[in-house]
């Protein structure tokens, strides 16, 4: 073998080195963060705490409900459309909240407040990845009673809100990751008790969430 084929040997081997590197670098990279695609899913400790402002009772002047914190489990998914903007899903085990006026428990519900959002996530390739959000709410109440039939039946109208959130998302591997989670909901509801009448209710929750997340 002559020197310019010896060379040429060289730098073949050379070049397929270096693009084997740097397939295997891009790999590796490609495993921290996500991109345009991915799907994953979060399962979270969530609060949701009211900040309750209610009209009186139409016929119990003086008299105005609130709703009292709860805490309950958490789901979210989301499909990555591009880089950058994903598509999320909000589910959750039922929340179960007191409600109380003059901080007496008169009542309790059940709430369910699926939301579905879109999402921009900042830094998407980094282990560390903060996220904004926003979108649209329905919550539905359902088992809402009095205590002991205190009044009569107890009832509050389904509501349509809008949602905003801000959180962070970081990578322990592969596959799992970890998140915190602030948002906020516009419910707005009508509660009738047939011996007071009916108050119009702002219960507005600010929504905290702290979990463990999986990518598919």
């Amino acid at each position: 073998m002559n020197t310019q084929d010896k060379r040429s040997v060289t730098i073949l081997t050379t070049l397929g080195l270096s693009l084997g590197v740097a397939s295997f670098s891009t790999h590796a990279e490609q495993k921290n963060g996500i991109a345009a695609g991915d799907m994953f899913m979060r399962l979270t400790a969530t609060q949701v705490a009211p900040n309750s402002s209610s009209t009186d009772f139409t016929l119990a002047p003086g008299v105005a409900p609130d709703a009292e914190d709860s805490t309950s489990l958490g789901i979210t998914f989301v499909y990555m459309i591009n880089n950058n903007v994903g598509f999320e899903v909000l589910a959750a085990w039922p929340f179960e909240h007191d409600i109380t006026v003059n901080g007496a428990k008169v009542g309790s519900t059940k709430q369910l407040p699926p939301t579905l959002s879109l999402q921009y996530y900042f830094n998407p390739t980094s282990k560390l990845r903060p996220y904004i959000g926003a979108g649209i709410n329905y919550t539905t109440f359902f088992s809402s009673s009095t205590v002991d039939g205190l009044g009569g039946d107890l009832s509050l109208d389904d509501s349509f809100g809008l949602a905003a959130q801000i959180g962070v998302d970081y990578d322990i591997n592969e596959k799992w990751f970890l998140n915190a989670d602030i948002r906020y909901i516009n419910i707005e509801t009508t509660a009738e008790i047939a011996a007071v009448g009916t108050s119009n209710v702002e219960i507005n929750p600010t929504v905290f969430s702290v979990g463990v997340g999986y990518k598919f």
